[in-house]
């Protein structure tokens, strides 16, 4: 099936086979559950072994960039194979009448791929950019960029957004007008918030140093866009 601006191609990877109703190959949809976070889990086989490794990630344009060090062997081995790069956001505990029903409320996305290693500065600089961003806004521009000598020891490797699947699920248990509706017991979700804190300083600055706008200013946010029950 061809993929289009708007819908993703559908590949034997990304093709919905359980609970199709739930998932999307909208690039709309990909691109929320992607812009609603920054950390991921890069699954990748390393001689012969597969290894899934949390890492934070950042997207530009039609890119995904994850880095690491240079002697991270799921980084160097990365561009040998496929890998899949998976994200998820919990929204909830769906809690029914029976076991059988529970569940979880989630937007999650899944991308797949053969990555490159990034070899050009320019687009180095860009990638580690993104993924700088991704997690904190405003802060590339606040501290000091790279070194060259910082740039020689980072890994970072880019993924295109061209075969990837979207699943996401919300609402309440599905049990409401089932046998079970007789019990009597409680049934319904359970959310699950993730806020930023107050920022924590360096007990090593000086005092009176302040943060800056653009960190303070997210305190108390919530993480991940957090959708309701």
């Amino acid at each position: 099936m061809s993929g289009t601006a708007d819908e993703l191609e559908v590949t034997e990877r990304t093709r919905l086979r359980r609970m199709r109703h739930k998932g999307s190959h909208r690039r709309a949809d990909l691109d929320a559950v992607l812009g609603a976070g920054f950390l991921c889990h890069l699954g990748v086989v390393v001689d012969g072994v597969p290894m899934v490794v949390p890492t934070v990630y950042g997207v530009d344009g039609d890119t995904l960039y994850v880095h690491g060090s240079v002697a991270s062997r799921s980084l160097v081995q990365a561009p040998d194979g496929v890998v899949c790069v998976s994200v998820t956001h919990v929204d909830g505990l769906v809690l029914a009448r029976s076991v059988f029903e529970h569940g979880v409320n989630y937007r999650s996305a899944m991308v797949y791929g053969v990555p490159r290693t990034v070899t050009d500065p320019e687009e180095k600089l860009r990638g580690l950019r993104a993924l700088t961003e991704q997690s904190a806004p405003g802060q590339w521009e606040y501290v000091r960029q790279p070194s060259r000598k910082e740039l020689a020891a980072t890994a970072l490797v880019a993924l295109e957004l061209t075969e990837a699947s979207v699943k996401i699920a919300s609402g309440p248990p599905d049990d409401g007008e089932s046998p079970d509706a007789e019990l009597g017991l409680w049934a319904g979700v359970l959310p699950v918030v993730t806020r930023f804190g107050e920022p924590e300083a360096d007990p090593l600055l000086p005092a009176g140093t302040e943060p800056p706008a653009h960190i303070a200013g997210r305190a108390g946010r919530v993480l991940g866009g957090h959708r309701g029950s």
